[in-house]
């Protein structure tokens, strides 16, 4: 009788641990994922019907695909005139705020592909490849891509503009205090449009 006691007690306890590892060890994941991706991990969850599990498996299989891109080096030449152009298409953005927002686009495909992100036309995949290094910063690249082709005011384009300064800057590896002047400079330039 005391040996069935044992075993059943044993059994127990195996059952207890097997169910926290696995059960507890799910939720730890989909804090470290929520952790890595942010507002991202919020996007694709509400974009699954808020079916953490399906949003969970999507950010786990982005992580496989593009977890080990490694950002390519800008040389010093390139960075400048993606700068400039960057401030090009800021100052453009006044004057013609559409033009300006193709510009962005193009730029920031053409800069993550310099980095070492997918090229090409598949958006997605690029923005999916960009979320897993830039999590904080792609929704504003996202954005400007949408506002530009869907038509917005002028306003929503600014904003979506700004965002979209932060994965620039990210890409860039530029430090606050120049994106901060960039966005304030945007921010002057608002009241003349």
């Amino acid at each position: 009788m005391t040996t069935v006691i044992i075993i059943i007690a044993v059994v127990v306890v195996l059952a207890a641990a097997a169910y926290f590892f696995l059960v507890r060890g799910r939720q730890a994941g989909g804090r470290s994922l929520h952790g890595r991706f942010g507002p991202e991990y919020d996007r694709v969850v509400a974009r699954h019907d808020g079916d953490t599990k399906a949003a969970e498996l999507e950010l786990e299989e982005r992580v496989k695909r593009h977890g080990h891109i490694e950002k390519r080096p800008l040389t010093e030449a390139a960075r400048a005139d993606y700068t400039a152009r960057w401030a090009r298409t800021q100052e453009q953005f006044v004057e013609s705020p559409q033009q300006a927002l193709d510009e962005a686009d193009a730029l920031l495909a053409d800069l993550s592909r310099d980095r070492g992100f997918p090229a090409g036309e598949n958006f997605e995949d690029r923005t999916d490849a960009l979320s897993v290094h830039h999590a904080r910063h792609v929704d504003g690249y996202r954005r400007v891509h949408s506002v530009r082709r869907d038509g917005a005011d002028t306003e929503e384009m600014r904003e979506a503009f700004v965002e979209a300064r932060g994965l620039f800057d990210a890409l860039l590896e530029d430090g606050p205090e120049q994106r901060e002047h960039g966005n304030r400079q945007l921010t002057k330039g608002r009241g003349t449009s």
